[in-house]
């Protein structure tokens, strides 16, 4: 695979994307609405994660959570790796029957697994979801075994701090209206803080300054109305963006593929 191609597949599980990317694109800072599970192939990277700065380099496997502020830069000249993302929706549904009864994990407790016996085990389910066969017993299985693998690794992070009051208001009105114009004054009058407190606060809490997290929000309605058919320039309309070029520079920036070849995999 040459350098900088990312290539999104289509995947035989339902809820489950599969991408798979070679590159030294480094990425700016973003979330995903989904869990995320990969294995770098060659090379290594560096990213912030919600526990802190991580390296991983090739054989590993890296993880993130539902709305992780999260980036990545290559270490050296430039990584390559595969990963499938994971609704939610699916992983609570798995999560609650690897806990037999308990309560079932609601994130993945490592941003780095240092495991062969789990790599391998991706590698499985990765070829198995995209080599275009039907087999559900096979990938259901495959799936449960990797959900359980990654979950039950021994936590050793910190809880995060809570985000406090004020700035959670401010973040719910962003959340109430991502399509809405929104300003500092807003957030500051919806938080009782002032502007600069909301703007330094809004970034320790979340990792983002409330613009990134505005256009985050964006981006993610676009994603979703993308998946669903909807056609490029309306896609980008509906989600609160100038025109169609300014959601594609926003998703490639944050995602390393086009808008068009994410389509591609549902069409």
């Amino acid at each position: 695979m040459p350098k900088n191609q990312f290539r999104m597949l289509r995947s035989a599980l339902a809820g489950v994307e599969a991408v798979e990317a070679e590159t030294h694109h480094s990425f700016a800072r973003h979330t995903h609405e989904q869990f995320g599970i990969g294995l770098i192939s060659s090379g290594a990277q560096k990213s912030l994660s919600g526990r802190g700065m991580v390296e991983a380099e090739a054989g590993e496997i890296i993880t993130v959570n539902p709305n992780e502020v999260h980036d990545g830069a290559p270490i050296g000249e430039g990584r390559s790796w595969r990963i499938l993302y994971f609704d939610p929706a699916l992983v609570a549904g798995l999560s609650l029957d690897i806990a037999e009864g308990g309560a079932g994990r609601s994130e993945i407790p490592h941003p780095v697994i240092r495991n062969p016996r789990i790599a391998a085990r991706f590698e499985t389910l990765f070829g198995a979801v995209t080599a275009g066969t039907t087999d559900a017993l096979l990938h259901e299985e495959l799936l449960l075994q990797l959900v359980a693998d990654v979950m039950r690794e021994r936590a050793e992070r910190e809880e995060r701090p809570a985000v406090p009051v004020s700035i959670r208001a401010a973040r719910d009105l962003i959340d109430s209206d991502p399509l809405a114009a929104v300003s500092l004054a807003d957030l500051s009058r919806e938080s009782g803080l002032s502007r600069f407190q909301v703007l330094r606060g809004f970034a320790r809490a979340t990792g983002m300054t409330p613009h990134a997290y505005l256009v985050q929000a964006r981006i993610d309605i676009a994603r979703r109305l993308i998946a669903q058919g909807t056609p490029l320039a309306d896609a980008a309309f509906a989600s609160g963006f100038a025109d169609q070029s300014h959601m594609t520079r926003v998703f490639v920036r944050k995602y390393g593929l086009s808008p068009r070849s994410y389509a591609g995999a549902f069409s």
